[in-house]
């Protein structure tokens, strides 16, 4: 059986000779399908009707290793999780379910990212060592959704899917994952991160990435002033220190205050607001980013005195 692996994940678990910037401190594996997915995200590199190369997501290349290696190099990486991303293909959950049942072993805790599946599935994955799901709504806007994924699912079965994940796993343990620059206002983006804690679940916050080969591909990234700006409004709407009706908007919806002045800001924003937000132990190193530029989600906790510099910025 194959599964793919990160190229920094391969690093640390020495299946590949290479430099790495930042060590990655959760094992990220995916299944592993020669064909493209069913589903046709304009933005993804896997998608049906992409051009681009399949060993890649988003900006990250997954070469693919005899699962017997994988496992026998695993430990070497210290990994404190395994991520098991997913894509949709006919017999995906069986073979989810044996690297699963292959991992077990381990003892690691396993996040799997995955379209959606019914409880019974969900409740076989909790037993294998499977603690947190990632929801890919990736799409913050509803309007948008449809033109954007082109999708076996919708925006409804998105958000049913993850409250049958809170039944299944408890409270905070589905991750919503919500893309910011595919077309979506940041009203929009702030509703959508307001949904998902209304309902118990967490978010995890991506930047669009334009890749060759992808429906997307001359779409521009966010400034990372704007991605800057949702980190702070993902935080306080997490803390429960504002909702999206205390922000200030522009007439196109465009976030241009917080209605708190800045010194409180300064109080009330931690550096790590603009580490990356996911499941334990998870810090994603330059997924949507090329190394050596500033990254949109920092992979560990920002320098003393980075939060006043960029309210600086965009305030």
């Amino acid at each position: 059986m194959l599964v793919r692996v990160s190229y920094g994940t391969a690093i640390a678990m020495g299946l590949i000779r290479a430099k790495m910037l930042a060590r990655p401190t959760t094992a990220y594996m995916m299944t592993h399908w020669p064909g493209r997915c069913r589903n046709n995200c304009a933005f993804c590199v896997q998608a049906r009707e992409s051009r681009a190369d399949l060993e890649k997501l988003s900006r990250v290349t997954w070469p693919a290793f005899e699962l017997e290696k994988v496992l026998e190099a695993l430990p070497n990486g210290n990994f404190a999780r395994i991520c098991l991303q997913t894509i949709d293909y006919p017999g995906m959950i069986e073979d989810v379910l044996d690297l699963l049942r292959e991992l077990q072993p381990l003892g690691l805790p396993v996040s799997v990212s995955i379209t959606p599946v019914d409880r019974e599935t969900l409740e076989e994955f909790k037993s294998l060592g499977v603690d947190y799901i990632g929801v890919g709504l990736d799409v913050a806007s509803e309007r948008l959704y449809p033109r954007i994924k082109d999708s076996l699912y919708s925006w409804d079965d998105m958000w049913r899917f993850a409250r049958d994940v809170l039944d299944v796993f408890g409270p905070g343990r589905a991750f919503v994952h919500i893309i910011v620059g595919l077309g979506e206002t940041d009203r929009e983006l702030v509703e959508s991160i307001e949904a998902a804690y209304s309902m118990g679940a967490w978010v995890s916050l991506f930047a669009f990435t334009p890749v060759k080969g992808t429906g997307m591909e001359d779409a521009k990234p966010p400034s990372l002033e704007r991605y800057r700006r949702i980190q702070i409004a993902h935080h306080l709407i997490k803390e429960g220190i504002a909702k999206p009706e205390d922000f200030e908007f522009d007439d196109e919806g465009f976030l241009v205050g917080f209605g708190i002045p800045k010194e409180e800001l300064l109080r009330l924003v931690p550096p790590d607001v603009f580490s990356t937000h996911g499941c334990p132990g998870c810090n994603r190193p330059y997924y949507n980013e090329r190394p050596r530029k500033e990254p949109y989600n920092f992979p560990a906790r920002p320098e003393k005195g980075y939060v006043e510099r960029v309210l600086d910025s965009i305030l």
